[in-house]
Order: structure tokens, then C-alpha cells, then sequence
């Protein structure tokens, strides 16, 4: 993807070029009056609630990051106010995947869905949105605390393994979030994607890794409380973000829990208000689950248990062996002896390297059908190859020029004439390059070549095995074709309502103090009978202009909406709770 365009600064900067592909231009100017109204109408509301119920880092957080309660931020604004947090911002189309959102988040990027919600859903939505990462994620990273945690969390969240249903679940939530904001979509396409999402939520397996450290970052990063169990204060952007979820989750109808690891057991429907909610005692207690979880992790739990599940995951994935050596590839199979690994195969393109960096001449060209080694310890021998010195070495004939037989504990052989050994910066020997090499188990051909040199690679144990690449730059990553939101054309009839929002707007920025808003009002009401978002914005200028006559037909006519339309019953009345009239002096 080409860096032109989106406005880049020194954080975007270093963000490598596979993340780079998610990132999409803003648009400003696509936003429409309905849309500037709907974020004035949820920030207002939200400021007014919030300040009651929300972390202190909130509304701090809100003046920090410069966002404002009457425009839907600007992305190049926030990036301008966000750098001296050390943060910054990009523009997604939707739900990108969980493990390149996480992986934004290491490098102190907020990504942020620059849709926004239609006026219809205007409580909650299941698609991201810019109400949602804007105004919920956005202020709270200013406490330097909760800002390390999401960075810790992302640099943990991107290595965590995948499952192939994970990324199925992750398709099926994406499509169901992108129709059920589309307009126009019929009923029963929404249905059918809740149920596929349903049915896939309900056989998922043993949960995955990923599946795990989402379910942390759910019940934390989107929908956490903290403080004391009977008196929560909100901090999770998904409550922040949503005017009918912020005030029903303090209700006693949710369950307040203890926040703890077991959070990564307790799965969650992103269709449905949540049951229970887990509040932390403070943002530092988040991060020491966060380590405790990662103690459960293959990337640092190696082993045959972590191998597995890069085989099981089917992705790109690194094990790191005892002598810092990493293998990166699609690992296919493994050979266990008395529970642990002693022999290890990818498939197509590998590549070898030492503290995230490439070794020379082991790149994915030189690996390019794949990667296979034992690896443990010799056969009768006390000392493992990684802890011979070079005398070791040669007393064992492992040295340049001889040609050796080495009989590795579980039934491996190799055999061949050694041709040069590769040595980490603590002088371990972690590679060894044979000519004319076999390698056998149990008398089965696994390797055997008279032209192609083969390399072995020195570890006694799998230490660490982790989703991902070790050096990002080994292979392309930029694969992801996502499917696009639905952008609907805007009718004839929509684009006059438009045009109203848009005129009232302009008034009340003085930007066209002549229109009449008296005009208007009746136009809205004769056309858009059901449209109520108006009228508020109305009754609100009214007041504050004393027209008290045109503030009393504004209220008849919305209590004639409410009574027609139910359902924005709250929503109204909520809305003319906020109105106050602005004192003259």
C-alpha cells in the first residue's frame, strides 16, 4: 500500500509495511451533517453520564487527545495531539484481523474504524466505528499506566497462536458487522449471518490462544471496570462508546465480578448486551494478569505443546530453540520421543534467524520447499552440542572436514561430511552445514541429498513458539485482501433530509445565521415525520435563543414522534435532558 495515502509521522513511520496495508485514507469530507449530529448527540450525551460513572482518566483523557464533543475528530488532528503521548492513529475499513489489530497496539498505534454508526443504531453497533475507537479507546490511553498495558497487551496479543476456526469466527463477525450497518439490508440476511456467527461461537473447539487473549482484551480493553465491585467506575471503550450499554451495565441486572486470569476463560457474545462484567482493582493488576497469562503461553512454554499448536494453527508461526536459533514456516509435522520434540518439519517457505534478525544465506530462498531438524541431545553422550566448546567438539569429530554419524536420543540419524558450523554472539554453536547428508528415524529417509547441502539446527529444547515471523522482513506479509464495507448511495430523499441537518448545522456554527429554522422545523415534520435527531437539535437552539413559542411546537411534535415511534421514546427524552438554557448575564 502506498504511505500517500494517509498523513504519516515518526510512529507511523516505523510501523512495518504488512500493517501499513490495513491503513485507508480518512475521507473527512465524506462525513455528512447526519453523521456530525449523531457524534454530537452520543459525545453529549455520553460526556454528561460518563462524568458520573467513568475512570477520572476519561473525561482527562478527552481534553488531552483533543477530541471534541460537536465534530467527529480528524484524524491528522488527533495524530498532531496523540504524538506527545507517544501515540498514534490510523483509519481501518472495518474489523482487520485480531492478530494485526494487537500487533497496531505494540507499536503505540490506536487503530480506528472511521465509519460511524447510522442514525438507527445509534445506542450500539457491532461494527466498529470512529464513536467507539475515537471516543472510547482514544481517551483513556492518556493514563501512562492503561497506555503501557494496551501496548503490552498488543505485543503479547500479536504472538499469541491462532486456530483455522478462529479465523472463520473472525469472517463471519466481520460480515455480520458490515451488512448489519449497511442500509438496505434485508431482515433475513442478518438473521442468517447471527446464526452462522452463533453456530460458529458454539463450535469452536478447544479455544486457541488467540481465542483466549481475546477474550482478556474483551473483558478489559472493550467492556472493563475497575475500582471496588459496588462501586465500578467504567474504562472499557465498548461501554464508553455505547449510551445504552454504559448505563444498563450498572445496573444490578449486570453481574460485577472480580477481575482475574479466568476472564480468559469467559467467552463473549459481541451480538448481545454482556451478562457480567469484571472489574480490576486498578490498570497495574491488568498488566500482572496479563504477564500471568503469558506464563500459560507456547511462546514461552515452548515444547512439544507449543510446536503442536503451530501445526494446528495452519499460519506463519517461529519456535525458538534453546540456542536462540529461530525456525520460521508453516511447521507441518513433529517427532515426539518420551514427550518431547526431537525432530521438526515445515512446508514451503522458511527461513532461520537469531534475535529477530535473518541469518545470512538463510533466507526463504535457500529454504524455499521447507525446513527440517532434529534436534536434543546426542545419544550417550552427557553434553549437549549447544554446551560443547570447540575442543568438545573436535574430541567428538563434530568439526569441519570429517564426515560423522550422529545418533540423536529417540531413533534420529545424520549422517554426511560437515562443512562449516554458524555461531551465536555467545559462541554456541547453532548451526551445522553437512554435503552428502542422509537423516533418518528409525531407519526411515527424512532428508538425503548429494547436491543440496543440508543445515542442522543446534537446540536441546523448544523454548518459545509464537504465531508470526521472527524477522518480519523474511517474507511478505502483505496478503490480506479484506472484504470492503458497504457504502450505500444516498437517495433523493435522504439527501434532502440531509440538507436540513446541514443547514442547522451551519447555524449553529454562525457559519448561515439567516436560514430559518422555523422553516426548516415545519419541513422536517411534513416530510420526515419519524426523524427526531432535528427536531432536538432544534428545541436546543430554540431554548438557548429564549424562543420559548417555537420551543413549546418543537416539544408537541416530538411527544407526537415518541408516542408514533416508541422505540426513540428514550432517546428523545434523553436527549432533552442535556438542553439547559444558556445564561445571559
Amino acid at each position: 500500500m502506498s504511505t500517500a495515502t494517509y498523513e504519516s509521522n515518526p510512529i507511523l513511520d516505523k510501523l512495518p509495511k504488512h500493517l501499513k496495508q490495513y491503513i485507508k485514507p480518512q475521507n473527512y469530507e465524506d462525513y455528512t451533517a447526519i453523521n456530525q449530529a449523531v457524534w454530537r448527540y452520543v459525545m453529549r450525551k455520553n460526556v454528561d453520564y460518563l462524568s458520573k460513572v467513568a475512570h477520572t482518566s476519561y473525561l482527562d483523557g478527552l481534553k488531552k487527545t483533543g477530541i471534541s464533543v460537536d465534530h467527529i475528530p480528524n484524524m491528522y488532528g488527533m495524530n498532531r495531539i496523540l504524538k506527545d503521548l507517544g501515540w498514534a492513529a490510523v483509519a481501518v475499513d472495518g474489523f482487520i484481523p485480531p492478530a494485526a489489530f494487537m500487533e497496531f497496539q505494540a507499536y503505540n498505534v490506536l487503530v480506528i474504524a472511521s465509519d460511524i454508526r447510522q442514525l438507527e443504531r445509534i445506542e450500539y453497533t457491532p461494527a466498529p466505528d470512529i464513536i467507539h475507537e475515537g471516543a472510547g479507546h482514544a481517551p483513556i490511553i492518556a493514563n501512562p499506566e492503561y497506555a503501557e498495558y494496551l501496548r503490552r497487551f498488543g505485543e503479547i496479543g500479536c504472538k499469541a497462536v491462532s486456530s483455522a476456526k478462529d479465523f472463520e469466527l473472525y469472517e463471519a463477525v466481520r460480515h455480520l458487522s458490515i451488512i448489519k450497518e449497511a442500509k438496505g439490508t434485508r431482515p433475513e440476511d442478518v438473521t442468517k449471518a447471527e446464526s452462522r456467527v452463533e453456530e460458529l461461537q458454539q463450535n469452536m473447539g478447544e479455544p486457541s490462544e488467540m481465542a483466549l487473549i481475546r477474550n482478556l482484551h474483551w473483558w478489559t480493553v472493550e467492556y472493563g471496570l475497575i475500582g471496588s465491585i459496588d462501586n465500578p467506575k467504567i474504562y472499557g471503550a465498548g461501554l464508553l462508546s455505547s449510551i445504552g450499554e454504559s448505563a444498563w451495565c450498572m445496573t444490578d441486572k449486570v453481574k460485577k465480578l472480580p477481575y482475574s486470569i479466568e476472564a480468559a476463560h469467559t467467552s463473549f457474545d459481541i451480538t448481545k448486551p454482556q451478562p457480567q462484567l469484571f472489574v480490576t482493582p486498578d490498570f497495574a493488576f491488568l498488566s500482572q494478569v496479563l504477564e500471568d497469562f503469558a506464563n500459560t503461553m507456547a511462546l514461552r512454554t515452548g515444547g512439544l505443546a507449543g510446536i503442536q499448536k503451530l501445526i494446528e494453527s495452519k499460519e506463519l508461526g517461529t519456535i525458538e530453540l534453546s540456542t536462540g536459533l529461530q525456525i520460521s514456516g508453516n511447521f507441518e509435522y513433529v517427532i515426539a520421543h518420551e514427550g518431547e520434540p526431537i525432530y521438526f518439519q515445515t512446508s514451503g517457505k522458511s527461513a532461520l534467524a537469531f534475535r529477530e534478525k535473518e541469518l545470512v544465506g538463510q533466507d526463504t530462498n535457500q529454504h524455499a520447499t521447507g525446513f527440517g531438524s532434529p534436534i536434543g541431545r546426542l545419544k550417550g553422550i552427557n553434553i549437549t552440542i549447544e554446551e560443547m566448546s570447540p575442543r568438545d567438539l573436535k574430541a567428538y569429530k563434530i568439526y569441519e572436514g570429517e564426515l560423522v554419524s550422529l545418533d540423536f536420543e529417540g531413533g534420529i540419524n545424520v549422517s554426511g561430511k560437515i562443512v562449516t558450523g554458524t555461531r551465536n554472539l555467545q559462541g554456541q554453536i547453532i548451526l551445522i552445514t553437512f554435503e552428502n547428508c542422509k537423516v533418518t528415524h528409525q531407519g526411515k529417509v527424512l532428508f538425503q541429498s548429494d547436491k543440496e547441502l543440508y543445515n542442522m539446527a543446534i537446540g536441546e529444547k523448544i523454548v518459545s513458539a509464537f504465531n508470526g515471523p521472527a524477522d518480519l522482513k523474511s517474507f511478505d506479509l502483505i496478503d490480506h485482501e479484506l472484504s470492503k464495507t458497504i457504502s450505500s448511495p444516498v437517495d433523493e430523499t435522504e439527501s434532502e433530509l440531509e440538507s436540513y441537518y446541514r443547514q442547522i448545522r451551519e447555524f449553529r456554527e454562525g457559519k448561515n445565521t439567516t436560514i430559518s429554522r422555523n422553516k426548516v422545523f415545519k419541513e422536517v415534520r411534513n416530510k420526515f415525520p419519524k426523524d427526531w435527531l432535528l427536531s432536538v437539535e432544534l428545541y436546543e437552539l430554540a431554548v438557548n435563543n429564549g424562543d420559548e413559542d417555537f420551543a413549546k411546537e418543537i416539544n408537541e411534535h416530538l411527544e407526537t414522534v415518541k408516542q408514533d415511534n416508541p422505540q426513540f421514546g428514550h432517546l428523545i427524552d434523553d436527549g432533552l435532558s442535556l438542553i439547559k438554557p444558556i445564561e445571559v448575564n
